[in-house]
């Protein structure tokens, strides 16, 4: 059965409101729970961006959930320093943390002043450094000379199972690529048919027999037209689609790029309704593709009344 979890927004929330949020989804009967991890949010309105490793000790401690993050390797990250905050974790929390690995997006790797490569490139790194996290996680001492340089690394302190390494992918081109080497799939999306064909271009790379997990996005309010203005206050800097996604480097830029957005464009990328019954239904059809979770962002501000409400009306009708 596919497991219904919450996912907490670093870049809308304080760190101190997520902590409450996922003891509230875990209290209201949310399976597990999936944190973003950004250096910048994506537009000034959203307003936060904590640090999500050193939160997730914190949640991991204080509720029982399982969680997973994804985050990008081989610029602000380096990947042996990232094994060992997996590690860390998952010595503590056994087999509650998996492990997302995605190309980066330049809002968040820039910082470093690293030059921001081609997609091509980004993948071939991204595979790199996957190669490199999973050698420490298994106890190996790692030398590489490569796109990234790492020097006679060993993890110490190792978790008895390691986490799963995901790959992140929203095209099938890049699902297919990390299917070589990644031991599941997380992907974004609300429609079931482009849902399909990024698993199935996963399949057929490599990750037949693997879990895949889909992280959705509503908005839900009792008001149907807040639930419409707080989609596009919150979210319109992300329905812009293409490769603008992970080239522009500040929020003050997605807020130029999304400044065509209109409110009725959010259904696009958003399952927006006050209907709790609609949002039963389209999260019914997306388990239908055989999801191993599915994490649900609440895009819209008021997150304490969705998880009561979803908790309450939503997740026993998926249950059934």
């Amino acid at each position: 059965m596919t497991r219904i979890g919450y996912h907490a927004s670093h870049e809308q929330h304080a760190p101190s409101a997520l902590l409450r949020h996922v003891q509230a989804a875990e209290a209201a009967g949310f399976a597990c729970a999936m944190s973003s991890e950004h250096f910048k949010p994506w537009s000034r309105a959203q307003g936060h961006s904590g640090n999500a490793w050193s939160w997730l000790g914190a949640a991991l401690a204080v509720t029982r959930l399982p969680f997973g993050i994804i985050t990008a390797p081989g610029y602000r990250h380096h990947p042996a320093v990232l094994a060992q905050s997996a590690a860390t974790l998952s010595e503590m929390f056994p087999e509650r943390l998996w492990l997302a690995l995605g190309s980066g997006q330049r809002l968040n790797e820039d910082i470093t002043g690293l030059p921001w490569p081609e997609k091509a490139e980004r993948n071939a790194r991204l595979a790199e450094c996957a190669g490199i996290i999973r050698a420490l996680l298994d106890g190996e001492t790692v030398t590489h000379h490569g796109r990234v340089t790492v020097i006679d690394a060993r993890l110490y302190s190792l978790p008895k199972t390691p986490p799963l390494l995901i790959g992140a992918a929203v095209t099938e081109a890049t699902a297919r690529a990390v299917g070589a080497w990644a031991d599941g799939l997380v992907t974004v999306g609300i429609e079931p048919d482009k849902l399909r064909s990024v698993v199935e271009a996963f399949r057929e790379g490599g990750g037949e027999g693997k879990p895949v997990f889909l992280q959705t996005k509503v908005c839900w309010d009792l008001d149907p037209a807040r639930a419409l203005t707080e989609a596009h206050a919150q979210w319109s800097s992300n329905a812009i689609e293409g490769e603008v996604n992970w080239e522009l480097s500040r929020p003050e830029d997605f807020e130029t790029a999304a400044r065509f957005v209109r409110p009725d464009d959010m259904h696009a990328c958003v399952r927006i309704s006050h209907d709790l019954g609609r949002h039963a239904a389209w999260l019914a059809q997306l388990t239908e593709l055989g999801f191993a979770e599915i994490i649900i962002h609440q895009v819209g501000a008021g997150q304490e009344s969705f998880i009561e409400a979803f908790g309450r009306e939503v997740l026993p009708q998926i249950a059934r």
